[in-house]
């Protein structure tokens, strides 16, 4: 039950694991409002910090598709973020209890594709694109981006090496880079991934990867490409091809800018709108980049990246036992369970770590662990520090 002055609660609209939202009336002015509060009635820091954070971002912002925050206002041992209430509800109840068309799915993926020109603008990163973040007036059918807990104003990130289960973000839309098992810093192209798969899921019906085991799921993001959303009759190949560029793997085959793919998706509405069907035409055309970027491939280590690569393959899947029949020959650490040792040497700077990093993709598949340490130059008067 909401207990805060100066609002009267009319209903539940949601109950998550962190955060309960209701639908109130501001006394005065007197308006309808979204109060969203923390669950647990002893919030740790980091939660309190998250929470600040949505208000600190976008009571900062001005955009018809991004939610428009009112106030922050002290609650129990937290916070009471107060929102304006159009009357929306969320994409993720929306959507599936309607009979859609390519038309209608076109004018909301425009829209969230503005939103993102937006927050790109303004360096924002929004780190937790999902159906569910995203409300959809069922009248007007205007969409609003909301949920800026996790998002971030700098213009790159990079995920440590954390258990999935406590990654920022949700796991069946977080970019490969996202889940920290990857040579990539995170900017603002990691929202494009989550992007693609919502408009996966919104014209299928489903999300790209079906597992409910974070570790399977991580590996896909990484390694594995979906299946194509469809025969080219119910979804246009020009579509499905979008949004294959939008899931890359890596962020330099994504688009570039939200302002690419809005004339791509804009483009696809004309065709449906004169002609009645989309025909394929060549993508990216209008999708320039507006800063300068340093590609993050690794480039020119193939053959080391083999032999780590190769290394971790034999000690994964050691030789099967012998035959009966055959001659024992005498035990190495290889037929005792698969045991190796590679170093990797170089001079400070050359790219070793990079290298190393590598073997995240078949670590993961194979749910292997990865131990990393390092030795720090300044801090060499703590004994065993490394």
């Amino acid at each position: 039950m909401l207990n805060l002055a100066g609002y009267q609660e009319i209903n539940q609209i949601y109950a998550g694991q962190r955060t309960l939202v209701y639908r109130a009336i501001q006394e005065i002015p007197r308006q309808p409002v979204i109060v969203k509060v923390l669950r647990n009635p002893h919030p740790s820091f980091n939660e309190l910090v998250q929470f600040r954070n949505q208000y600190t971002i976008a009571s900062h912002l001005e955009h018809p598709a991004i939610v428009q925050c009112l106030s922050l206002e002290p609650y129990t041992n937290g916070y009471a973020l107060v929102m304006a209430d159009s009357g929306s509800i969320a994409l993720s109840d929306y959507w599936p209890t309607q009979t859609h068309s390519l038309n209608e799915f076109l004018h909301i993926a425009i829209q969230l594709a503005e939103a993102l020109q937006y927050l790109t603008q303004q360096r924002i990163i929004h780190k937790d694109i999902k159906p569910a973040n995203i409300l959809i007036h069922p009248e007007t059918h205007l969409v609003t981006l909301i949920d800026f807990s996790i998002s971030t104003l700098l213009p790159k990130e990079q995920q440590q090496l954390i258990n999935p289960n406590i990654l920022e973000g949700t796991l069946a839309y977080i970019s490969p880079e996202q889940t920290g098992r990857m040579n990539r810093g995170i900017d603002y192209r990691t929202d494009f991934y989550s992007l693609g798969v919502t408009f996966f899921e919104l014209l299928t019906g489903k999300l790209p990867f079906d597992t409910r085991d974070p570790m399977e799921l991580v590996h896909c993001h990484l390694a594995k490409m979906p299946t194509v959303l469809g025969n080219g009759e119910e979804i246009p190949q020009v579509l499905s091809d979008i949004v294959m560029k939008l899931m890359a793997k890596n962020a330099e085959e994504r688009y570039q800018s939200a302002f690419g793919l809005k004339h791509d998706l804009e483009q696809c509405l004309q065709q449906l709108e004169t002609t009645g069907k989309i025909t394929s035409f060549y993508l990216g055309e209008r999708d320039v980049c507006d800063r300068f970027l340093i590609p993050e491939k690794l480039y020119g280590r193939d053959s080391e990246v083999k032999v780590l690569l190769d290394g971790f393959e034999r000690v994964a899947n050691p030789p099967n036992p012998l035959s009966k029949g055959e001659v024992k020959s005498p035990p190495t650490p290889l037929s005792k369970g698969g045991v190796e040792m590679i170093l990797v040497a170089g001079f400070s700077g050359i790219g070793k770590t990079a290298v190393v990093n590598e073997v995240h993709k078949p670590i993961v598949k194979q749910r292997g662990y990865f131990i990393k340490g390092k030795f720090d130059q300044f801090n060499r008067n703590i004994p065993f520090s490394a």
